[in-house]
């Protein structure tokens, strides 16, 4: 049996400390903020970088280099055999791409999964991953299990604020003046590819109640019930927001289910929609026996 190791990105919010006590190798990705190089989770806290934001500091996303992926592999395939490398959405970035490239010219020993996940379904796809290569599964039979469940999840975001998606230029600065003066709250989805509009609230209130609405439909219409032993629920969240509150509105609303509060969100979704946002996410069971 091949000794299969499991490799994300940071946008997994897996940090370097929890990627010590899972066994894998989380790659941090790169910001640039007022042109100073910052790796996150490395040299960059959220604490630091909502310091910067706040300040009105200059942030630009980027992706891993090609250096730094090929050496974090090479040095996993010094004990393993095979890797399952599971980056970010390609809908999201062009680094999926770049690790399908360069895996080209490693012989069969990487498999790049693109199962268009981010945040805490990217991180459960490591969970899925990490388990089924303890039931031996191969990299091959990770990857194509991974990629026929990609679309098995949902995420749903409120902002606080429009400033930053006029900021990122997703929104016009007259649409982000008009929800700013109405008190808009926006709710994004992220339904695989890419991160979308979903609706607009005009109070916390209601922007929490469709999401959660938008996730019962979810369940019972594409993930086959609404139902603890075939769904995990995700509360996750950026800086400035009371979660504890939030999370037991959510268990209100869903008693029947144990819920998971995350890690901070990433901070490259955290750039495009700033402090104060509330995330929700399900995700369903992949049923291990049956894989």
């Amino acid at each position: 049996m091949k000794k299969v190791a499991v490799m994300t990105d940071s946008n997994s919010g897996i940090s370097q400390e929890d990627a010590a006590k899972l066994g894998i190798t989380v790659i941090p990705m790169p910001f640039t903020i007022d042109n100073v190089d910052y790796y996150e989770g490395v040299n960059l806290t959220q604490e630091e970088f909502y310091k910067l934001l706040d300040a009105g500091g200059d942030v630009l996303t980027s992706q891993p280099s090609p250096d730094s992926i090929m050496d974090a592999w090479d040095n996993v395939l010094k004990t393993y055999d095979e890797i399952v490398y599971i980056p970010m959405s390609s809908g999201l970035s062009g680094s999926c791409q770049t690790a399908y490239m360069l895996a080209s010219d490693y012989d069969g020993k990487v498999f790049v999964v693109d199962n268009q996940r981010i945040s805490v379904t990217q991180r459960q796809s490591v969970i899925d991953a990490l388990e089924l290569a303890k039931r031996g599964k191969s990299g091959s039979e990770i990857h194509d299990i991974l990629i026929e469940d990609k679309f098995s999840s949902s995420i749903y975001i409120m902002l606080d604020t429009l400033k930053y998606l006029k900021k990122g230029g997703r929104i016009t600065p007259a649409a982000a003046a008009l929800g700013e003066l109405l008190k808009i709250k926006p709710v994004l989805q992220i339904q695989g590819e890419k991160l979308d509009a979903f609706a607009k609230a005009r109070t916390l209130s209601s922007g929490k109640s469709i999401m959660f609405n938008a996730v019962r439909d979810d369940a019972n219409k594409r993930f086959g019930g609404l139902d603890p032993n075939n769904i995990m629920i995700y509360v996750a969240y950026t800086a400035g927001t009371d979660v504890e509150a939030f999370e037991k509105e959510v268990k209100e609303e869903f008693p029947e289910f144990e819920i998971t509060r995350s890690e901070p969100l990433s901070l490259s979704i955290s750039c495009h929609i700033g402090r104060g946002a509330v995330g929700f996410a399900c995700i369903k069971k992949l049923r291990y026996d049956e894989c």
